[in-house]
């Protein structure tokens, strides 16, 4: 009799409440991690959700929700996650500080969300390190801890160990990032579908900061322009085509433009073009340079330049991270 091998172990994860919290970020991890996916065919996580104290835990929005787990299980994942602080002009408790010092000194990943970026700070596993949180709170955390270099413009820092994600939606990114680090891009794609979001979103916190609101008829104008651009990035592609197709004097059409989306259309096409990219090396065949010349970059060199300024790694160790990945567990 043929003896069947066990089980995969299942990786788990842990994210912390507290009293008085919002729910969104947490739902955004209980989503990803906690909901059983038997259709990917992967060993899917074990997420416990924690909380430093036992009863129930009152949410914004007027309900109460009861965890099973508290600091010591928070401390003991595979991946601890730090959603918010109860307070971000207090101090973090020291309990949840000390569990955090603990899980990453044992081995675990460690991640923060929005202001959860203050409680991984007061550790000091920040510190000369790059890190992110809602752009609310950039100052503050700046200010507050002098050692951490503060990118607020971003979605998510990988720190490798120690993650620091951006606020409210940037949770879904960093957590979609994850499940692409431990599964690779095809689970992490079919993951979004799912949630029906990207699984890449390009840009940055710094298209929502303060951002004016459009005239629907110039959001007309404008996306008309970015509907044909997406359809001919191969092309060459100049800020007067794209005001042609908006029927805008070009002037006027980067106005609008950047107040719709709070970048410049060139810079919104670069964009674009490396998102045409990464499915092309997440499948590993075909070569790197054709590969820039088939989502419309001049050169080599400049897929390469702006590849490594949006996506902080080259291509070549791009597709070395996930098609590897993608690869073992297919």
């Amino acid at each position: 009799m043929v003896a069947l091998a066990p089980p995969a172990r299942r990786h788990t994860v842990s994210v912390l409440t507290f009293d008085g919290m919002a729910p969104f970020e947490l739902g955004s991890v209980v989503e990803v991690f906690g909901l059983p996916r038997p259709e990917l065919d992967v060993p899917w996580y074990d997420l416990r959700v924690c909380s430093p104290e036992r009863g129930p835990i009152r949410a914004v929005g007027g309900f109460t929700m009861t965890t099973q787990h508290g600091l010591a299980e928070f401390a003991a994942a595979d991946t601890v996650i730090v959603v918010a602080v109860p307070d971000v002009r207090d101090e973090p408790p020291p309990d949840v500080v000390a569990a955090l010092r603990h899980a990453h000194t044992r081995g675990a990943r460690v991640v923060s969300i929005c202001s959860g970026a203050f409680a991984l700070a007061a550790t000091g596993l920040l510190d000369g390190r790059e890190a992110t949180t809602h752009w609310r709170y950039a100052d503050l955390l700046r200010r507050r801890y002098p050692k951490v270099r503060v990118n607020p413009d971003v979605l998510y820092v990988d720190g490798d160990d120690v993650l620091t994600g951006a606020g409210s939606a940037a949770g879904l990114d960093m957590c979609l990032h994850l499940v692409r680090k431990d599964h690779g891009a095809r689970i992490a794609n079919a993951v979004a579908r799912r949630l029906v979001v990207p699984p890449h979103r390009e840009g940055g916190q710094a298209q929502f900061v303060e951002a004016a609101v459009t005239p629907p008829a110039d959001d007309d104008a404008v996306a008309r322009s970015m509907a044909w651009a997406l359809a001919h990035l191969t092309e060459p592609i100049t800020v007067a085509r794209l005001a042609q197709e908006a029927h805008l004097a070009p002037r006027t059409y980067i106005r609008h433009f950047r107040r719709q989306t709070g970048t410049s259309p060139l810079r919104w096409v670069i964009a674009q073009r490396i998102m045409a990219a990464l499915p092309l090396l997440e499948e590993g065949r075909t070569p790197i340079e054709e590969i820039g010349a088939a989502v419309g970059f001049e050169s080599p060199v400049t897929f390469r330049h702006h590849f490594v300024r949006a996506m902080k790694t080259s291509p070549s160790a791009y597709r070395r991270t996930f098609h590897a990945t993608a690869a073992a567990v297919q």
